[in-house]
């Protein structure tokens, strides 16, 4: 019996991007890049081989979370330009509050998925970065 559910391609681009990893490109390109990181392939290989139970998770916890915090980040931008009104005072680290909770669910959905967050999150002290 095979998969009733399937990840859109614009799921897939979502996932990858919330796991850390660059865009995929429309044309492979062979023997260097990203793409042939064991981590990105391990990705792609649970995304195209999840049960239907795991997708329907992933879509209803992860990525409905995920996308709701994710645009909330730029929407704190209106409460930029102001400190305090009237008893109202504004938080002056909401938009690191949320970037912070935007990471935290980031890389539940990594673990979720069994893979390492990809190279555009710091994965703390001692991680190492690359850049050429």
């Amino acid at each position: 019996m095979g998969q009733l559910l399937s990840f859109t391609d614009q799921n897939r681009v979502d996932i990858r991007r919330w796991c850390g990893f660059p865009a995929y490109g429309g044309v492979p390109v062979q023997a260097f890049g990203w793409r042939f990181f064991q981590q990105y392939g391990t990705l792609e290989f649970r995304l195209t081989n999840m049960s239907d139970t795991e997708i329907s998770t992933c879509q209803t916890v992860y990525m409905a979370n995920l996308a709701t915090l994710e645009n909330a980040i730029p929407a704190a931008s209106n409460n930029l330009d102001t400190d305090q009104a009237a008893v109202w005072k504004h938080n002056k680290n909401e938009v690191a509050d949320r970037a912070q909770l935007f990471t935290y669910w980031a890389k539940r959905l990594c673990a979720f998925i069994g893979v390492q967050p990809g190279p555009y999150f710091d994965n703390g002290p001692g991680s190492l970065r690359i850049v050429v």
